[in-house]
């Protein structure tokens, strides 16, 4: 609905004023032509077809002056009616990024509360990978009281302390992560369950964080890092490298948009 205290309001009733002001005039002026020209009871006397005439001679310029008239105010209208939509689309704009950003805090709350649970469920996995190849089933390099204090801290809510173990073993030349990864049937389903628990993780991560901080994080904790060297080693699957943020490029493009800025300003 047009808002009367606007602008265009007031200009479409001042053209609405002056065109019944010369219409005005104009019905004096014939009434006056008729008056002193032509007469009133003569003019009562005219024939049809010249009165008909003499009308649509006399009221030509005024249909002509509210034709214009006309034109202008639906232009006017119709500028009002662009600017109302243009508001609109603005509105349906921000409502939808609302709606985004909203869908988007509680996709990512949902994935926290996943990524808990499946934080706790890689490190129960990673903690019976560690004990098949190092404990006294396996290689026996830990006794069931090691065991079980590593068991211990994972209840205690460190679920990377398995993860954090193994990292430290990679770093000896003389351990064969191949051999603790995938050395019996049952370390291939313990790596391939904790292969797959991770890279579902990583892509939910990916669908609520596009700029990748989530997954980034994800991956240089000591599950995410255990997980790429698992992937790197299997036997017999080739993964695709998981991609992550390249820092040098992200450093490059915040030193271009600073010495942009400091071009503007100088």
């Amino acid at each position: 609905m047009p808002d009367p205290s606007h602008p265009d309001h007031h200009h479409k009733d001042r053209r609405i004023w002056f065109g019944l002001g010369i219409t005005f005039i104009w019905l004096l002026l014939g009434i006056f032509y008729i008056a002193e020209n032509v007469g009133w009871g003569q003019f009562t006397r005219l024939p049809i077809d010249q009165m008909g005439t003499f009308l649509e001679g006399a009221f030509a310029p005024l249909a002509f002056l509210w034709l214009v008239i006309g034109l202008f105010i639906q232009q006017t209208v119709l500028a009002e009616n662009n600017r109302e939509l243009r508001r609109t689309n603005l509105q349906s704009e921000k409502q939808t990024q609302a709606i985004a950003a909203t869908e988007l805090n509680a996709r990512q709350e949902t994935f926290f509360k996943i990524a808990e649970s499946t934080r706790r469920q890689l490190g129960a996995i990673s903690g019976m990978l560690f004990v098949s190849s190092q404990g006294p089933a396996g290689d026996g390099n830990l006794s069931a009281e090691q065991t079980d204090d590593m068991w211990q801290q994972f209840a205690a809510g460190d679920f990377e302390v398995f993860s954090r173990r193994f990292l430290i073993m990679s770093a000896n030349p003389d351990v064969s992560l191949e051999d603790l990864f995938y050395g019996s049937e049952i370390r291939i389903r313990h790596s391939n369950n904790f292969i797959v628990g991770l890279d579902r993780l990583l892509k939910l991560a990916r669908e609520c964080d596009t700029d990748n901080i989530i997954q980034d994080a994800m991956i240089y904790s000591a599950n995410g890092l255990l997980g790429i060297r698992l992937r790197e080693l299997h036997p017999t699957i080739r993964f695709e490298s998981v991609q992550i943020t390249d820092s040098n490029a992200y450093l490059d493009q915040i030193a271009r948009i600073d010495s942009e800025l400091e071009t503007r300003h100088a």
